[in-house]
């Protein structure tokens, strides 16, 4: 009796020292499970506010909303023209600035969601659920940012631009510009993809290619971007149209395929739920039978896709236990966080250490499934099915030459071990100008 007893306190302590170390961990200068490990730039006040975000000590005293936009209009026009074109100004009770910044201008705020929640309950409620749904969600993405190693491995340059879009997560200002905050803004593409676009997720380019998007280049000037996103109200649905049906603001719980990579289990209850709305909403303007086959022809693109991958995938774990990656890991810079250096190969070990410092072959690997799987993916859920080809193809060029690699690798072993020759890199790998100026500055 007395062992059981003693193994439930060392795992109780375990567990408790555990989340004390999470804790100590989130408690530097910086934020996240890596505090400790980066500080913020000062553009972070504005990527995060609730956290970092200072107040000016320029002007001092508590103000009225009148004297605000009396001062304001002279130092920033701008923002005080679009406040009187918003909701807000022309309400029968006027929210005026304190009412988003509070009235201490030494101790001003910028809104976070929970400060618009207090007005926009729905809104924030609806926001804060897509958290039930894991990643990928707008609500996480500042966690996604933070908690991921490589948020500290990166040049912090680099992380500073990661983090620009990942504040969806901390301020409402993303989809809604400042101080305008018009609904009919954030109902057009350009909301989204601001941030939805380049390489790994270009749903800009995929949906302007499709029938949608170029009908709504054509005409969408003209179109009356007031009206709610239901049916009979827009000619071809845009992002918000299918992604927040009816404005709700729940994005999260629409996803299948959960950013281009493997379903878990497509035929659950959920799944076939999930597929039927989706039915549904493009029901609004298409047959039902249409719209399933777009859902097949979804599914087929993923599955030829990562057949593909898996297949690069198995190539490059089967280098790696034979120690044929070149440069090996330990002969790589290592990563802040790395407490043995690793080659990491496949999303599910950990995708962007595969940016930098890695062999040609790795390098192959990521850009056919971070590139051209992902742009494939989004041109298959979009509709843009020129892109789809363009991106198998570009995949099967690389996996051919991840073929090819691999076998030119094994030869040169062979012929190394013939004659008795050990490679070595002897620290090349070690310095250089990037690699220098990453590891003494992020």
């Amino acid at each position: 009796m007395r062992y059981p007893l003693i193994v439930l306190i060392l795992a109780l302590t375990a567990l408790a020292g555990g989340f004390a170390f999470v804790e100590w961990s989130k408690g530097g200068s910086g934020a996240g499970l890596y505090s400790r490990h980066w500080s913020p730039e000062a553009v972070q006040g504005y990527w995060d506010p609730a956290t970092f975000y200072q107040s000016p000590d320029s002007v001092q005293g508590v103000f009225k909303g009148e004297e605000c936009v009396q001062c304001h209009e002279a130092v920033t026009p701008g923002i005080v023209a679009d406040w009187r074109n918003s909701r807000h100004a022309k309400a029968g009770e006027r929210v005026w600035c304190s009412g988003c910044h509070g009235d201490d201008h030494q101790r001003l705020h910028l809104p976070t969601p929970a400060v618009c929640g207090g007005c926009h309950g729905k809104q924030h409620g609806e926001f804060k659920a897509e958290a039930d749904f894991g990643f990928p969600s707008h609500v996480l993405a500042m966690d996604r940012a933070l908690s991921a190693p490589h948020f500290v491995d990166k040049p912090k340059a680099e992380v500073q631009s990661c983090v620009q879009c990942h504040s969806v997560a901390t301020k409402c200002d993303s989809c809604h510009t400042r101080h305008r905050f018009d609904a009919a803004e954030a109902r057009r593409p350009e909301a989204c993809i601001t941030c939805h676009s380049g390489p790994p997720h270009p749903d800009d380019e995929t949906y302007f290619a499709s029938a949608h998007g170029r009908l709504y280049r054509a005409e969408g000037d003209q179109w009356d971007w007031s009206k709610p996103l239901v049916k009979g109200n827009y000619k071809v649905p845009t992002c918000a149209y299918c992604h927040m049906e009816g404005g709700r603001h729940q994005v999260a719980n629409k996803s299948l395929w959960k950013f281009g990579l493997l379903e878990v289990n497509p035929h659950t209850a959920a799944n076939k739920a999930l597929r039927r709305d989706w039915v549904g909403l493009c029901g609004d303007c298409h047959e039902a039978e249409k719209a399933r086959q777009w859902l097949s022809d979804l599914d087929r693109e993923r599955k030829q896709a990562w057949k593909m991958l898996n297949e690069a995938e198995a190539i490059l774990k089967g280098l790696r236990t034979e120690d044929l990656l070149f440069p090996a890991p330990e002969e790589r810079p290592a990563y802040p966080l790395e407490q043995r250096p690793r080659a990491h190969i496949g999303f599910y070990e950990g995708q962007a250490s595969a940016f930098y410092n890695v062999s040609a072959v790795e390098r192959d690997y990521f850009e056919m499934w971070y590139f051209d799987s992902l742009g494939a993916y989004k041109a298959a859920a979009h509709g843009d099915w020129a892109r789809i080809s363009k991106g198998h193809k570009g995949m099967a060029a690389s996996l051919e030459k991840i073929r090819q690699q691999a076998g030119s690798l094994r030869d040169l072993k062979i012929v190394e071990q013939k004659a008795g020759i050990e490679a070595s890199t002897e620290g090349l790998w070690q310095r250089g100008a990037y690699t220098d100026y990453n590891r003494d500055q992020n």
